[in-house]
């Protein structure tokens, strides 16, 4: 097996629509007619949910008029949110079969079909066309990707000039010391490739993109999980969550997460270039 297969196959869980039904279900939300403020819990798949996606977009003009694709696109999550709050249509893409089903089938529930396009396929070689999109955007895939100079050439192949490429990725702190596993992105050290800012930097000037823009999100992180554990504590946890992504060591997971966070191996970080 490849790399990609071997990712794919660590995002798989198994019968992931009827466990995300039967959340919503337990919450009183009709599964067969959601709303997409209902999915949120469960499909931005990274720090900070919908309060980081929300974050990073804010930063850019996004209007009914773009084409958006979406790497590492997971349930689709970002695409609708995109679509619902812009209006332009969305392509997604991803390598896991379930994600890409199970998206696939939330949009339909949605009305979404039309605006949004979910595709298989890989971040180094992205199944679209050249100089087709306005804006790509990617939340916390770079992870899982060694080849960061061939990511940064596929994003500048498919941008239009002057389009922008926003993304938000778990980076390296100090990377001397290693992390720990189990990891959301990763179960062992040979499916994690967390790399520091620097290497993102150096694999967009060498692509021909320019740096607009650049965040450290390591303390918007902690406090993050600070009030999503408060919340556990006090009611419990809820039944719709990334937890349903994550399989039986979801919480695991996320203590090493935030081991590692707290001991700065890593730094949840934004950039945003441009093709000029």
């Amino acid at each position: 097996m490849t790399l990609e297969d071997d990712i794919a196959q660590h995002y798989q869980t198994g019968h992931l629509l009827d466990r995300i039904d039967a959340a919503l279900k337990e919450l009183k939300i009709d599964p067969t007619r959601p709303g997409v403020d209902d999915l949120k819990p469960v499909d931005e798949f990274h720090t900070g949910g919908i309060e980081a996606t929300t974050a990073l977009l804010d930063q850019l003009e996004v209007t009914p008029e773009m084409r958006v694709l979406d790497i590492g696109c997971g349930l689709g999550g970002t695409a609708r949110h995109i679509v619902h709050r812009y209006g332009p249509r969305v392509v997604g893409v991803d390598l896991t079969d379930e994600y890409l089903e199970t998206g696939r089938a939330l949009n339909e529930r949605l009305g979404l079909t039309d605006r949004i396009d979910l595709v298989q396929g890989s971040a180094l070689s992205l199944p679209v066309e050249d100089r087709g999109f306005d804006l790509v955007t990617m939340f916390h895939v770079g992870m899982n990707i060694p080849d960061k100079p061939q990511l940064f050439q596929e994003v500048e192949r498919v941008l239009k000039p002057g389009g922008r490429f926003a993304l938000f990725d778990v980076m390296g702190g100090n990377l001397e010391d290693p992390l720990v596993f189990p990891l959301p992105w990763a179960t062992e050290a040979a499916l994690s490739h967390v790399q520091a800012p620097g290497i993102y930097r150096r694999a967009a000037h060498t692509a021909g993109l320019e740096e607009v823009a650049e965040r450290d999100r390591t303390e918007f992180a902690k406090s993050y999980f600070d009030r999503v554990f408060r919340m556990i504590a006090a009611h419990g946890a809820p039944p719709l969550g990334i937890h349903l992504l994550m399989g039986e060591t979801a919480q695991q997971k996320i203590q090493n997460y935030i081991e590692n966070l707290d001991a700065g191996r890593i730094a949840p970080t934004e950039m945003v270039f441009r093709r000029p």
